[in-house]
């Protein structure tokens, strides 16, 4: 089912809610330390306003658990968003309640109002019905420009669209949703980048594309999963004992799929662990020594993934390919980078990791999308949707 954009629907005039994700860090002394979110919802919000909406903006900070905490205050988030916007908006102390609806009364089309932190009430958190309800009596559209967060059951998420005759998606919600589904039915041949940590997570990613995939190019420490299952030493290098059976079975999968699964025939590592200025070294055959750990794909092991991207015509990525965070650690991820950059396939990026290293190499003009998505990106990819698109669908039928 499609899903509206804000842009398919008329809200001139109109009291629109919204909930975006500006669940960003605040310093002690009060300042908002990445706009980076908020950066990512103005698109949305400038159009609402641009259209003469009176926009009302929700979200949560996490900590208060439900309970009243003026450290979890949205003022200073505000007091950006003020900057941004250059305009005053109003900031009542509360999301929901009389003075919230009479302000939303009173507001003249293209005003700006920001609700307090959604967490303070046990019924955000508890995807309550009955804050959804009072939630919804502030406006007379909702929007949905929380992609990020819209894969949990929160109030102001999915229950909230039960109070609206008109839901719909923000213009960064819709971008993922479009681009994302892709891999529902993606143009072969298809390959799948698997990086980052040792963890199940990574396996049921691969589990869930086995009917799509044509190859695995799997570099992190989720490698040294593959690595233990063939036999390989893997000396003190990362690795989840929990994802060994998983890991095994995919094997198996992936070989009765005629799938193929490259994993790292080099390695770089370093002997001792990362907090040693320890000299790194390059080691083939992949068998590391006790006392080393693996820190990056080795030279050949990036030429084999550059070569099999090149010849892609879909790929998606999930995960550095080594310990990015020290540049020198980050040659095999940039190399990747690189050769998603100047193919023609339709590249797609997600995970905070991955995007951070990618933009960190200078790569990110030459990706087709690089998702904002975080861990509900993965979960649509692995289960096709999310519960807050769920809800939006189940309303519009």
């Amino acid at each position: 089912m499609t899903i509206p954009s804000i842009e398919e629907i008329d809200i001139r005039e109109k009291r629109v809610l919204i909930r975006v994700d500006f669940d960003i860090p605040i310093t002690r002394s009060g300042k908002v330390s990445d706009v980076s979110k908020i950066l990512h919802a103005l698109p949305t919000i400038h159009y609402a306003v641009g259209e003469k909406a009176r926009v009302i903006i929700a979200s949560h900070l996490s900590g208060p658990g439900g309970r009243l905490n003026r450290k979890y205050s949205l003022e200073p988030v505000g007091k950006k968003l003020t900057e941004f916007l250059d305009c005053e908006i109003y900031f009542p102390e509360n999301s929901v309640g009389d003075v919230v609806k009479k302000i939303s009364g009173d507001m003249l089309p293209g005003s700006v109002m920001l609700l307090e932190n959604l967490e303070f009430h046990k019924g955000e958190l508890s995807n309550s019905p009955e804050y959804a309800k009072k939630l919804s009596e502030i406006a007379d559209i909702y929007v949905n420009e929380a992609f990020s967060i819209s894969n949990q059951e929160r109030a102001s998420l999915t229950a909230i669209t039960e109070y609206f005759d008109t839901v719909c998606a923000g213009l960064g919600f819709k971008n993922e949703i479009n681009n994302l589904s892709r891999f529902k039915d993606p143009d072969p041949p298809f390959t799948a980048v698997i990086g980052g940590e040792s963890s199940s997570r990574k396996i049921e990613l691969m589990e869930s594309l086995l009917d799509r995939v044509e190859s695995f190019l799997v570099g992190g420490a989720i490698a040294n999963s593959f690595l233990r299952i063939i036999g390989k030493e893997t000396g003190r290098s990362e690795i989840d004992e929990r994802t060994l059976y998983s890991a095994k079975k995919l094997i198996s999968s992936s070989f009765t799929r005629d799938i193929k699964l490259i994993i790292p025939e080099d390695l770089v590592t370093v002997r001792g662990d990362l907090n040693n200025d320890s000299p790194s070294f390059i080691i083939s055959g992949v068998s590391i020594p006790k006392e080393s750990m693996a820190v990056d794909i080795g030279p050949d092991t990036r030429v084999s993934f550059a070569n099999n991207v090149s010849r892609a015509r879909t790929v998606l990525w999930n995960g550095p390919l080594g310990v990015y965070e020290k540049s020198v650690f980050g040659e095999g991820t940039a190399a990747l980078a690189e050769a998603l950059s100047g193919s023609e396939a339709f590249s797609a990026i997600l995970g905070d990791d991955t995007v951070k290293a990618v933009e960190e190499a200078g790569y990110e003009g030459g990706i087709s999308f690089i998702s904002r998505g975080g861990d509900a990106a993965m979960d649509y990819i692995i289960n096709g949707t999310i519960p807050a698109i769920t809800a939006i669908e189940e309303r519009i039928k």
